[in-house]
């Protein structure tokens, strides 16, 4: 099926940004609840990777209003997968989760992660939802169908149309994350792409999609592992705000892949780039 034709199995998009906003703001709560406590519940996943108290609870809330919203399309979540229970997808749309992406930065309590809700079709992005609790900012786009460009940023009952930058004359602001940014990496790049560089930042989590989504900086190029939850909202909001996240062959960064892994990538914002 074409994407953006919209399937029995799910409404339209756009229909479904107000209850996938609720979604998100409730695991929010219950991640800033737990936030507050002096036992974040930390322990480690077969991969050694952290988990916390946070990440289940928020991804339990997530699950099961996905599952009244749509209850015919399978769920892949971070914690679910990390458990061993997978879900065959088997051609049909589905939706990535990732509860709590940013867990190192959620127990270094520096406010830097998110909750990401993504929905895909035929291994593109349909639309996503990403909520950043502690910074109370919250962004959703739709990339598919009529409502195809649609994305803005919502604080309380107050929303802003949203669209990436073209590329500012004293030069591109850089994000790279925190826990991964590969500094010889990213400078050999930026040298052979031969980009002017006004700023250089750092920033946990699916932030830094949403931050180049709202016009606030420039370039993400990822040189390190990632999975698909972890950039698929994300990757939404930047596409409908006008931006781009492409493999390093120039190719969309596409998802249903071989166990949910991303190759390395560069998330773009507007003209100059």
């Amino acid at each position: 099926m074409p994407l953006g034709q919209y399937s029995r199995l799910y409404p339209a998009p756009a229909g479904m940004l107000p209850p996938l906003t609720g979604l998100a703001r409730a695991a929010g709560a219950v991640i800033m609840d737990i936030y507050a406590r002096a036992d974040l519940g930390e322990r480690a996943k077969a991969d050694a990777s952290p988990v916390t108290d946070a990440d289940h609870a928020a991804e339990a809330i997530i699950l099961e209003g996905l599952r009244r919203l749509t209850p015919e399309l399978p769920v892949v979540a971070e914690e679910e997968v990390a458990a061993g229970r997978v879900p065959v997808i088997d051609g049909r749309p589905f939706w990535l989760v990732d509860p709590l992406d940013g867990t190192k930065e959620f127990l270094r309590r520096n406010g830097e992660f998110t909750v990401n809700v993504a929905l895909v079709e035929a291994g593109r992005l349909v639309l996503g939802v990403v909520f950043a609790p502690a910074l109370g900012r919250l962004w959703r786009g739709v990339v598919a169908g009529p409502d195809r460009g649609f994305a803005e940023e919502v604080a309380g009952d107050d929303a802003r149309r949203i669209h990436v930058r073209p590329l500012p004359p004293e030069g591109a602001t850089v994000y790279t994350s925190r826990t991964h940014g590969r500094y010889s990496d990213l400078d050999i790049w930026l040298r052979g792409q031969g980009i002017k560089v006004a700023a250089r930042k750092i920033a946990g989590s699916s932030l830094k999609f949403c931050l180049i989504a709202a016009g606030e900086a420039d370039l993400y190029p990822r040189f390190g592992p990632t999975s698909e939850w972890d950039t698929a909202a994300g990757q939404a909001v930047l596409e409908a705000a006008g931006g781009s996240v492409r493999r390093e062959d120039g190719t969309p960064l596409d998802y249903g892949k071989p166990r949910f892994v991303n190759p390395w990538f560069i998330a773009r914002g507007g003209t100059g780039l």
